[in-house]
């Protein structure tokens, strides 16, 4: 293990602002089978909420969310971020220029319409990547669907990654639309296409690393992950072979604190020639940052 950097500089390729989980959350709960997860009470409100310690407390009503989040950035080091295009995060852009990239959340259900939200997004915001949650669309698209074709296909021409969530998902709702061999296909189809997998790909880590090797395009980010549960495959790829394709990523406010990932990250045993690419270099190639 190698020392942590004084100034990480880190890019955060998921973070958000402060917000109201049982509003942002609903369309999960609708979704829901168990009663549980259908009530969404208490951390539940957050439907992984029973997979960490502590979720975090809504947004105060008269909290100047933005601000808040800035400062829990600066505390721990975080030089920009990833967050998801909205009227919100356009503020905080012009509050905070450089700081503050955008990334578009799309159902690939209505096809062409998530195309067209693509395009416009990339025109006017010049967004930097498209993210996407295959168990969460209504209904339910894998991952290797052809609805997600015109997608991809859009994202190579505009040069942007597509970051989907790959693996069991944390709400209880279904896996099999996006298991991670999924991905195989959609790489073999479009070799051109920048994929960075997100939330994990568990149980299947070490095929995410096996696909990683294959695929030059494809990549992962540690979000929804404290770096005390890091996968030990993708450590040890990180460290070897995979140096230039794992990038961190964190999950506040949904699921962690940065304060929490930042006092977890020094005892990650990357080595020293790691730490750059982890933290910032990978986000700023991949995605054009």
């Amino acid at each position: 293990m190698s020392e942590f950097p004084d100034d990480p500089q880190a890019i955060d390729l998921m973070i958000a602002f402060p917000f109201k989980k049982a509003d942002v959350y609903a369309f999960l709960r609708e979704q829901a089978n168990d009663a549980e997860s259908k009530a969404g009470a208490g951390d539940l409100a957050m439907p992984a909420g029973y997979m960490f310690n502590d979720v975090g407390d809504d947004a105060d009503p008269d909290e100047d969310v933005i601000e808040t989040c800035i400062a829990a950035m600066d505390a721990v080091g975080v030089a920009a971020g990833l967050f998801n295009l909205n009227d919100q995060s356009i503020e905080a852009a012009r509050r905070h220029p450089g700081r503050v990239h955008f990334s578009l959340e799309i159902d690939p259900n209505d096809v062409m319409g998530a195309v067209r939200q693509i395009r416009e997004a990339h025109a006017e915001h010049g967004i930097k990547a498209v993210t996407t949650f295959p168990a969460g669309c209504q209904p339910q698209v894998p991952i290797s669907d052809a609805k997600y074709y015109p997608v991809y296909a859009t994202c190579v021409d505009l040069d942007i990654p597509i970051c989907p969530t790959v693996g069991v998902p944390g709400p209880r709702v279904p896996m099999a639309c996006q298991t991670v061999d999924h991905v195989d296909r959609v790489c073999f189809d479009f070799p051109d296409l920048k994929i960075v997998m997100r939330h994990g790909c568990e149980p299947d880590e070490e095929l995410a690393v096996k696909l990683m090797l294959k695929w030059p395009g494809l990549h992962y980010m540690t979000s929804a992950f404290a770096p005390k549960y890091y996968p030990k495959a993708i450590v040890d790829f990180a460290n070897t072979r995979g140096t230039d394709k794992v990038m961190y990523a964190g999950y506040y406010p949904m699921g962690l604190s940065l304060d929490r990932i930042f006092e977890q990250l020094p005892d990650v045993p990357f080595r020293e020639k790691v730490w750059a690419p982890f933290l910032r270099d990978n986000a700023k190639r991949v995605f054009d940052l």
